[in-house]
């Protein structure tokens, strides 16, 4: 375990180089981005321009201003905004808090939800039901989400004025103040993720309920309902946790779409902002905390499937030799 989980810390250090390497392939700086917003870009002698870029540090290498970045990393500073000249766990701080939401209600019914349905499925196989769910789920993963979002705004927002199409959230304001605007945006992430973890656990639920064992308990006499709580539930729950885990972590780039879609202030939405304009320190931040997430959800989950299921162990190590 010490070992799987210096793996996915080393996994997480290897994404912030390559953000850092692919940032630096882009056009202009953060330099060019201040010049061209004054609108003097055109008449700004070039000793200005190098004289701006070394105020903010862009006149020295490549790896010594990642080196530098990734010191303060170490002594827990995110750096300066280039743009705004702000900490920035200041720019970010109440972005962290709105994806937070939108991705916690996500999650909290994302568990419930693909487990009911694969169970649902998997235990009625080959039936009416099993086909329902089968197709719904084959349909909602082969749709992007970004369409999702938009036939939802459409229809329920637009056609039905049911609920806002744009989910707006005054700053220093919790989006469960308002728990309207989240209505769109968590259905367009279920749409996206419910799909996978719902056919893993309906195939795999399937496979126990024709099993020699489950079938001769049951002959012998064994309650459905306690075959099913006792040895069927809990080694589905085992081998969905690894599914639900990479949907949770498919979050980060989820929500990077929703917030775009529905105009939600989150990380996301920041992030893709701070790409445009060429703020490193904000986009390394934003990548840290990404990463972060994905470590401790894939942790977790496979910590929640060796509890639920002592025969996952040996799967779970083993798949990470």
């Amino acid at each position: 375990m010490t070992r799987y989980v210096l793996g996915r810390l080393g996994g997480a250090a290897l994404v912030l180089v390559v953000v850092f390497v692919l940032f630096e392939t882009l056009p202009g700086d953060a330099a060019e981005t201040i010049l061209a917003q004054s609108g003097r870009s055109g008449a700004l002698p070039p000793e200005q321009v190098a004289a701006l870029r070394a105020e903010l540090g862009l006149d020295r290498g490549p790896v010594e201003r990642f080196g530098s970045w990734a010191g303060g990393l170490l002594r827990g500073d995110l750096g300066t905004s280039l743009l705004s000249g702000r900490p920035v766990t200041d720019v970010l701080g109440d972005r962290i808090g709105n994806s937070l939401v939108l991705a916690s209600v996500t999650v909290l019914l994302l568990l419930p939800l693909a487990l009911a349905l694969g169970l649902l499925a998997g235990v009625r196989a080959g039936r009416r039901t099993d086909r329902s769910v089968s197709t719904g789920a084959l349909a909602a993963e082969a749709v992007p989400s970004f369409v999702i979002g938009v036939v939802l705004i459409a229809v329920v927002a637009l056609g039905w004025r049911l609920l806002p199409a744009v989910s707006l959230v005054p700053s220093g304001t919790s989006p469960l103040a308002r728990p309207e605007v989240l209505v769109l945006p968590v259905l367009t992430l279920l749409a996206g993720l419910v799909p996978h973890p719902v056919r893993v656990i309906r195939a795999r639920t399937a496979e126990l309920v024709a099993t020699e064992p489950v079938r001769t308990a049951a002959l012998h006499g064994v309650g459905h309902t306690r075959l099913f709580a006792r040895y069927v539930a809990p080694v589905a729950l085992a081998a969905a946790l690894p599914p639900i885990a990479g949907s949770v972590a498919g979050l980060v780039g989820g929500v990077a779409v929703v917030e775009t879609v529905f105009s939600y202030p989150g990380l996301a939405q920041e992030l893709v902002r701070a790409i445009a304009l060429r703020d490193f320190p904000v986009v390394a931040a934003a990548a840290v905390l990404m990463a972060v997430f994905g470590v401790a959800v894939h942790l977790l989950a496979d910590l929640a499937a060796l509890a639920a299921s002592p025969l996952a162990r040996r799967a779970v190590l083993d798949g990470r030799r």
